[in-house]
């Protein structure tokens, strides 16, 4: 049940970090609306959101921090299955409460802010163009790097597949390579979709929005949400299989 919890608490620091940083940017009222400089301080913050959750998590549970991540390691046995439901669990509970808090945070701004789209925002993500065949490619191949690097900075053992093998044992300045991946994706590829890439990033943040109350919120845009929880398990999929092969031969 331990794990439950790491894995809890280093997802709500994640989310409300990273969608702290959304509301910061966009809410109406804040000191820092408006600035140029909006989407390098976005995928900053949600770097550093990682660095901070896997520093708290990472020495406990691995700091999976995300459901793509868990199964990842589950494809590539380096991780047991019959723990994945606690950390699955613990993540999107994790996901939620970070949501909530940063509607307590920014509570007054939430009711300022009359574009229901830019609430929405500061919750899940959204297309820049709808597309879903496109959108869900685009959310694939993000997750993938995320997923294909995080193999490699864990050094996971295929052979055994021990509970200890999930530990990525990392703390402080170890933390770091996982955020700069993060950065990196959503720097590079994340204006088409925002970069989901986790699914406990994305479903329990757009349920929170869709039951807290804010004056101007509109619709939860559910048409859109498997797309980034189906989208980063089959990235992560596609990144256990490559890895595994690169591994056999």
């Amino acid at each position: 049940m331990i794990n439950f919890w790491y894995e809890f608490l280093g997802t709500m620091l994640l989310i409300l970090l990273g969608d702290g940083v959304v509301a910061n940017m966009n809410l109406a009222g804040t000191k820092s609306s408006g600035s140029s400089a909006a989407w390098i301080v976005i995928t900053l913050a949600w770097g550093l959101g990682v660095f901070v959750g896997v520093i708290v998590a990472g020495p406990v549970s691995g700091a999976h921090l995300n459901p793509a991540v868990t199964v990842g390691l589950g494809l590539i046995g380096a991780f047991p299955w019959e723990q994945a439901p606690v950390y699955i669990a613990g993540q999107l509970a994790g996901g939620a409460a970070g949501a909530l808090l940063v509607w307590v945070f920014f509570r007054n701004h939430f009711d300022e802010t009359k574009e229901p789209g830019t609430i929405l925002a500061c919750y899940c993500t959204g297309p820049a163009i709808r597309n879903y065949k496109n959108n869900f490619v685009c959310e694939v191949i993000g997750t993938f790097v995320l997923i294909f690097a995080v193999f490699y900075i864990a050094s996971p053992s295929v052979e055994g597949a021990g509970f200890e093998q999930v530990q990525f044992k990392l703390g402080t300045l170890e933390a770091l390579p996982v955020s700069l991946v993060v950065m990196a994706i959503g720097m590079s590829l994340g204006g088409t979709t925002g970069y989901a890439i986790n699914p406990a990033r994305d479903l329990g943040p757009r349920m929170m929005h869709a039951i807290l109350p804010m004056k101007y919120k509109g619709s939860s845009d559910w048409s859109y949400s498997w797309i980034p929880v189906l989208a980063p398990l089959v990235g992560a999929g596609l990144a256990a299989l490559i890895y595994l092969v690169l591994k056999v031969n």
